[in-house]
């Protein structure tokens, strides 16, 4: 199969789980998984239309950005953790970042962007109790939200999470709905508007557009198996 067939394929599932859910379809950002991807698959995307890309390492995503720069209306997410030492990069490449989850990455990516005259735009990752994953415990996601809105080069547009795997996607859903209820009560609390909730990747992506999802992010469903 094409990438243009699994594109228009996973169009149309997005398409229905929005009539499910009674979400419009613009609502929903399509974020393509570039990690490991060439640059040609990126372009072969493009054409079908798509604009978002999320890169998970740093390095990766700079060659990717530099060598399609004169592609002005490409978005390009950081959706990997990120290490301190090279928030300066992330800053500089990246539009949105899906993974800040400490106040010593919260001040990092605020110096940066202070030098940069820019305000990044930041989703917090929260961590639904995986050892092995990036993200803050929920338990802590107050204070570090908190904590976010003293800082004038950091805007915190809402929360990303990635729960843990399950063979049967309905089994994903109390973790999304969680994660929505989560920045509901960030939204309440703070008196704020957190527009993002990225999560859903390829196989569960219409049970979290269901819970609320504005971005997703698709990988493998767009690009075929990691050969």
């Amino acid at each position: 199969m094409s990438l243009k067939e699994r594109y228009l394929q996973i169009e149309e599932r997005i398409q229905k789980a929005c009539i499910r859910s009674g979400r419009k379809r613009e609502e929903i950002i399509l974020l393509a998984a570039s990690k490991t991807q060439p640059v040609e698959k990126i372009l072969e995307a493009y054409e079908c239309g798509i604009r978002y890309f999320g890169e998970n390492r740093v390095q990766e995503g700079m060659e990717k950005i530099d060598m399609l720069k004169d592609y002005k209306d490409i978005h390009w997410h950081l959706i990997g953790g990120l290490q301190t030492n090279k928030a300066k990069y992330a800053v500089k490449y990246f539009e949105m970042i899906h993974s800040v989850d400490r106040q010593e990455l919260v001040d990092e990516l605020e110096k940066r962007a202070s030098k940069l005259g820019k305000v990044q735009e930041g989703l917090i990752e929260v961590n639904f109790g995986e050892e092995s994953k990036f993200g803050v415990r929920e338990e802590n996601l107050k204070t570090l939200f908190d904590y976010t809105l003293t800082k004038k080069h950091l805007k915190i547009v809402g929360l990303m999470a990635i729960p843990p795997y399950f063979e049967n996607p309905e089994d994903v859903r109390p973790f999304f709905r969680k994660l929505r209820l989560l920045k509901e009560d960030l939204e309440k609390s703070f008196n704020v508007k957190l527009p993002h909730l990225s999560m859903g990747m390829s196989h569960d992506f219409e049970v979290a557009i269901e819970e609320g999802a504005t971005i997703v992010r698709i990988g493998t469903a767009l690009f075929g198996e990691r050969r």
